[in-house]
């Protein structure tokens, strides 16, 4: 998760007290983690690993991150890389949350997304289920739900049956870490995962104050699929080994980090 200069400045509309979880809390490891368009494979794998994935769509939306645009890996050379870029319309500008941004031209957005990704893996003999995350994408103008829409295809695709909230039905306290800890909490979740990413500014404390352990989420290292996995999208690994080989991957990741896996 990629915290932007205007995250953590949301007003709540429960800033002076704590949420008390929600009548439909979903329980579990959860992640916290923004839309992303068909997301990287290190994203995938910690939303894989969790029972819950809350879709940060309430906070800031950046150009330079991956709400709106996807790095595509050419399968044979996942070295050669290409941008794939959805022209996005901030009605606020600068502030825009992401909940807010609208895709410019959708249907010419849609277009640009069958056309590049059919370019860079119709010749997969996976192809099938590649075709089949696309056709899953929604007619919606937002990014967000395009994003959201996106990442949820791939997850069911490789077998994963969690449940997904968004963090604007939430209400939550201001502040960094406790924002992510009342949204952990809200939830009826028993323990956080965050990436390497977010454990080098979350603070532990509102999570030990609620008794929500904090898990560090971690990808190999010695495996040549996972090189890529911080830089390309998922949709190359889906390409190259197909859904059943890495669906294993992500099973086997899961294994590792889930502390169900463990009792």
């Amino acid at each position: 998760m990629t915290p932007t200069s205007a995250f953590w400045a949301l007003a709540s509309t429960a800033a002076s007290s704590v949420p008390e979880p929600s009548a439909d809390a979903s329980g579990g490891l959860c992640a916290i983690h923004q839309p992303n368009l068909f997301p990287r494979l290190s994203t995938l794998a910690k939303l894989f690993s969790a029972d819950l994935w809350i879709v940060l769509d309430d906070v800031q939306f950046a150009r330079r991150d991956y709400q709106h645009r996807a790095r595509l890996a050419a399968l044979d050379d996942p070295s050669r890389q290409q941008w794939l870029t959805l022209p996005t319309h901030l009605p606020h500008g600068r502030p825009t949350l992401i909940s807010q941004a609208r895709l410019v031209d959708p249907r010419r957005s849609r277009r640009t997304v069958q056309l590049l990704v059919r370019q860079y893996y119709g010749r997969s003999p996976y192809w099938g289920a590649v075709s089949e995350v696309l056709d899953a994408l929604n007619e919606s103008d937002r990014v967000a739900d395009l994003a959201r829409t996106s990442t949820i295809a791939l997850l069911s695709a490789l077998g994963w049956s969690g449940k997904v909230r968004d963090s604007s039905e939430i209400p939550t306290r201001q502040g960094r870490s406790e924002r992510l800890a009342d949204l952990a909490a809200a939830t009826g979740s028993t323990h956080y995962l965050c990436g390497t990413g977010g454990l080098r500014y979350l603070d532990g404390g509102p999570f030990e104050a609620r008794g929500i352990p904090v898990l560090p989420f971690h990808i190999p290292v010695d495996n040549p699929l996972w090189r890529w996995a911080r830089r390309s999208s998922s949709l190359w690994a889906l390409s190259k080994i197909g859904p059943d080989a890495l669906a294993n991957q992500l099973a086997a990741q899961r294994e590792a980090h889930h502390p169900g896996a463990h009792a």
